[in-house]
């Protein structure tokens, strides 16, 4: 079984992705997940680059890694320079991080647009290697732009390499930085690299097996699949972010490669367990990042494993392979069947079961059916909203309780030409035949109602309290009839334990949001 090395580069190319932002703190977390994920490197930043970085650095100085090296990031020494009066050579020794990995130019074109010389280059990428090995460090070169540099200038590319090994780099990484290459010539030139040191160094004893890297950018779309062909060439280490974050399409998404590698192609990369974790890892980072976790990514997005025709989930109820590559709890992901006007009964009889009711019950599967497909001609997709889903069931299942009666609302906006817009709502709500009148104020008619008749409910169910909206959608469903066009709203709320979706449809906005409050707070009750 061949070991495949997990080098993750989140916290510093994944942090250049846009949108995205990282305190130090916020890395510190990261890196001590990803640490008891079992990745066996870290790239922590470019310490000196920036406050943030160098604090990180500080942090980490007094934090406990088990399984992976923390690294520090930075350049070759600067051009007619020596390595011991380089600022960012020393920068990388202060930061304390047991490795270091530095990037030098393979492509001639980038070393004349920095006005430097080939030969200067040269000694540049070999002064600096030596200098950090010479200090006690892991070093990992980054050729940068190796790729392009090997189609422009073979020749040139490969000496750059060979000055980093000449200085005792203990792993080569060779980059795609622009994201432009194709998996075919990626493991050519792998293969090419490696049949070149081989060759070069064949008779000196002192160099030892080279260990080849690959750093792969998504611009093309083919960062997994170019970091697949590297491994498959002789690669022993990948680089890559986690769920491919980085700058401009990102760089190769660890939630990808990992599973390729250890379930597809029998590498060793991570232990059974954590990568039964690699689904909650997705989910923290996209947390951190504050980034909206993508549904459709492979593996860990919520969609990976959705079924939402009758035919597929009929089959999967048989048996898992017709229509799943494989059991998605080995990445710690699950199944899900969707429910919308392509159900049929199959896809109802799963529900049922998924959501504890006996499917020998009296729940008329056909009934239901019917019922979404109707609901859905209207506008509704309960693929989206679980907990308006379940209400439904309970009703066909006898199981349903309506908690509370609305007996009415209004709701008030106020605008005058000095002041920002001020909402109000009255509700009138009974429980148990007992009336419950309260008013409340929020940012716009709907948080308006929301804190309503949450003060309302509050009053006879105090477990509501704990419970709050934590997103909004509205959609035009049809928009040729203009303001009157009927808008899908769908409410996102959650409590201390878990997080559920509801619907409503109507004409008026304000009535299709009462209508997934209402849900909402039925489904907490329930």
């Amino acid at each position: 079984m061949k070991s495949i090395l997990l080098y993750d580069t989140t916290l510093r190319d994944g942090a250049q992705g846009e949108n995205i932002s990282f305190t130090a703190e916020d890395k510190l977390r990261i890196a001590q997940r990803l640490d008891d994920n079992g990745f066996h490197f870290i790239e922590g930043g470019w310490p000196g680059a920036n406050p943030r970085d160098t604090r990180f650095f500080e942090l980490a100085k007094n934090a406990e890694f088990k399984n992976a090296r923390i690294a520090a990031f930075g350049s070759t020494r600067r051009p007619n320079t020596k390595p011991e009066d380089d600022v960012i050579l020393k920068a990388l020794i202060e930061s304390e991080a047991p490795a270091v990995t530095i990037f030098g130019k393979s492509w001639d074109l980038h070393v004349f647009l920095m006005e430097n010389t080939l030969p200067e280059n040269i000694c540049m990428v070999r002064d600096s290697v030596e200098f950090l090995k010479k200090k006690g460090r892991i070093v990992i070169y980054d050729a940068e732009h190796f790729f392009d540099g090997y189609k422009a200038n073979k020749d040139y590319a490969f000496e750059t390499l060979a000055a980093a090994v000449e200085g005792g780099a203990d792993y080569i990484t060779l980059c795609d930085t622009n994201g432009g290459s194709l998996p075919h010539e990626v493991a050519e030139i792998s293969r090419s690299v490696l049949s070149f040191m081989d060759e070069r160094f064949k008779d000196n004893s002192n160099v030892l097996p080279i260990k080849l890297g690959i750093h792969a950018h998504n611009d093309s779309s083919m960062a997994v699949a170019n970091s697949i062909e590297a491994v498959r060439s002789g690669a022993m280490m990948v680089q890559g972010t986690i769920n491919g974050y980085g700058e401009r399409c990102g760089n190769a998404d660890m939630t990808s490669i990992i599973p390729v590698l250890q379930l597809k192609m029998g590498c060793d990369c991570l232990s059974s367990e954590n990568l039964a974790r690699m689904n909650k890892l997705s989910r923290f980072v996209s947390e951190v990042a504050n980034m909206t976790p993508q549904n459709s990514r492979p593996f860990v997005g919520k969609s990976a494993f959705a079924h939402k025709g009758g035919v597929h989930v009929s089959a999967v109820m048989k048996n898992p392979l017709a229509y799943e590559h494989m059991d998605p709890a080995l990445v710690g992901n699950e199944r899900r069947v969707l429910m919308s006007d392509y159900s049929g009964k199959s896809n109802v009889e799963y529900k049922l079961k998924e959501l504890g009711i006996d499917t020998d019950s009296n729940v008329n599967a056909s009934a239901v059916v019917a019922e979404i497909k109707a609901l859905e001609e209207e506008g509704y997709q309960f693929e989206v909203a679980d907990a308006s889903l379940k209400l439904l069931i309970d009703r066909h299942a006898d199981k349903y309780k309506e908690f509370f009666e609305l007996v009415s609302f209004r709701v008030t906006v106020e605008k005058d030409k000095n002041q920002a817009c001020r909402s109000h709502a009255v509700i009138k709500i009974a429980v148990d035949g007992e009336d419950r009148i309260t008013a409340a104020e929020g940012h716009g008619p709907v948080s308006a109602l929301d804190n309503a008749i949450r003060k309302a409910l509050c009053h006879f169910y105090p477990r509501i309290c704990n419970m709050h909206l934590v997103d909004y959608k509205v959609r035009v469903i049809d928009g040729q009839d203009g303001t009157a066009a009927k808008v899908r709203v769908l409410i996102e709320s959650r409590d201390e334990g878990q997080v559920w979706s509801t619907m409503g449809v109507s004409e008026d906005i304000i009535e299709a949001s009462w209508k997934a409050l209402s849900d909402s707070f039925n489904f907490k009750l329930s």
